[in-house]
């Protein structure tokens, strides 16, 4: 069984990831969505929160593509997490230039701590190139639209918490 971890904060979860799942899906049998507990970045909706937005998104994906989908809260080494559930194929979205600059030097540590996980990326749509979660919370948080950036029960979500 080809096993892929594809990693991040998911605060909110966008329309950009569900494209990066939903083409991750071909190259997996199972895809686990590492949900990263980071502290550092104080993310606006609590852990159990992202995973079950992630959950929510992805149930129709999986049923879709045929490919398990499973949300993996995780909080320590990228390469670790990978390791803990039997991933040998790390999945990353791209957007732009300077993403590549940092996922470079990721992917030379982590293949000096484990060459036998690959790091696979996949550029985002060119649709949702420009969508952050960053940048929705933000737009979000001055009362603007972000119905373009993510899905239905996540833009609800946000209203929610930040009206």
């Amino acid at each position: 069984m080809r096993i892929g971890l594809y990693p991040g904060t998911f605060d909110p979860v966008t329309l950009g990831h569900l494209d990066i799942i939903c083409r991750a899906c071909v190259l997996v049998d199972r895809l686990v969505i590492g949900v990263a507990i980071n502290r550092d970045k104080g993310p606006l909706f609590s852990l159990d929160e992202r995973v079950a937005m992630i959950e929510a998104e992805c149930t129709a994906l999986s049923a879709q593509t045929g490919t398990e989908i499973v949300a993996h809260p995780f909080e320590n080494l990228l390469i670790d997490a990978a390791r803990d559930v039997g991933a040998g194929l790390i999945i990353r979205g791209l957007r732009a230039v300077a993403d590549f600059e940092y996922e470079y030097q990721m992917v030379g540590m982590n293949r000096v701590l484990d060459s036998s996980v690959e790091t696979v990326f996949l550029m985002a749509d060119a649709r949702h190139q420009a969508i952050a979660s960053k940048l929705v919370k933000e737009i979000a948080r001055h009362g603007g639209d972000v119905s373009k950036f993510v899905p239905h029960e996540v833009n609800r979500a946000l209203r929610s918490r930040l009206d």
